[in-house]
């Protein structure tokens, strides 16, 4: 089994969507020097194509491609492979860019230039969370929702509410202590990692999008469905409560 220390690296592969040829040289050669599997694709569109022929743990995405926007890929590939580990490398350096790139479905983000190094240690730090085996845990009830950790699925009435892999973390975190205040910092710590050197922006994202895939899901049930409210703690976090008996509603921003 893989540690959280020293991940077999080279079962990964890796991706590398990058147009720019310095910057895709300097990204495959690091990659492959520190023991990922890379595969280099200058367009979106052979991206896609690549993406079909191969088994990816990663992607890693420029977002000014010459034949299509690198959002249009991200959304493709989130779509095709929900497990997909996304970063985006961006000299997009807008709250809106950065907002919109993980609303299309990236993981995490960075601001060209960057530091090899710190690419990275976030590769590093994603995959791990992903290797690491946790303990089987009972499936638990969230209102009208039952949440399955073991099979990582959450079910409304039966029917499967789609979640992106860091959603489904956060509502599995929050389910866990529904009825507590939960800190930022604890979700940021153990949802993606306790060494994270992002911005805590994309915990906001990420939860505004988990509302709204709920709210969709209660809504869009031909039966009545409650799902239970993230209220937002202002200077601390979060808290989950379940709602029975009440409709759906998105609460704070």
């Amino acid at each position: 089994m893989r540690t959280p220390a020293a991940p077999d690296r080279g079962r990964f592969g890796v991706l590398v969507v990058e147009d720019d040829n310095t910057i895709g040289h300097h990204l495959d050669t690091g990659l492959r020097s520190n023991g990922y599997a890379p595969t280099w694709s200058r367009t979106g569109a052979g991206a896609l194509a690549e993406a079909s022929r191969g088994s990816y743990d990663a992607l890693l995405l420029d977002l000014g491609l010459p034949d299509m926007d690198g959002l249009d890929v991200a959304r493709t590939l989130r779509a095709r492979f929900p497990d997909l580990l996304i970063i985006i490398l961006t000299a997009r350096t807008d709250d809106i860019d950065v907002i919109a790139g993980l609303d299309a479905g990236a993981d995490d983000y960075l601001v060209k230039p960057f530091s090899l190094s710190v690419l990275l240690a976030r590769l590093r730090a994603h995959l791990r969370r992903r290797t690491t085996a946790s303990p089987p845990r009972e499936p638990v009830t969230l209102s009208d929702l039952v949440l399955d950790e073991t099979a990582r699925r959450c079910t409304l009435h039966g029917a499967d509410v789609p979640l992106r892999p860091k959603e489904f973390e956060l509502l599995a975190l929050l389910g866990r202590h529904a009825g507590e205040a939960v800190s930022r910092e604890t979700l940021m710590a153990q949802v993606w990692d306790e060494n994270w050197f992002g911005s805590t922006k994309t915990l906001d994202v990420t939860m505004a999008s988990l509302r709204r895939r709920l709210t969709a899901a209660a809504q869009s049930s031909p039966r009545p469905a409650h799902v239970p409210q993230i209220t937002t703690l202002r200077g601390h976090g979060y808290r989950l409560e379940e709602q029975p008996g009440q409709p759906a509603e998105q609460h704070g921003p």
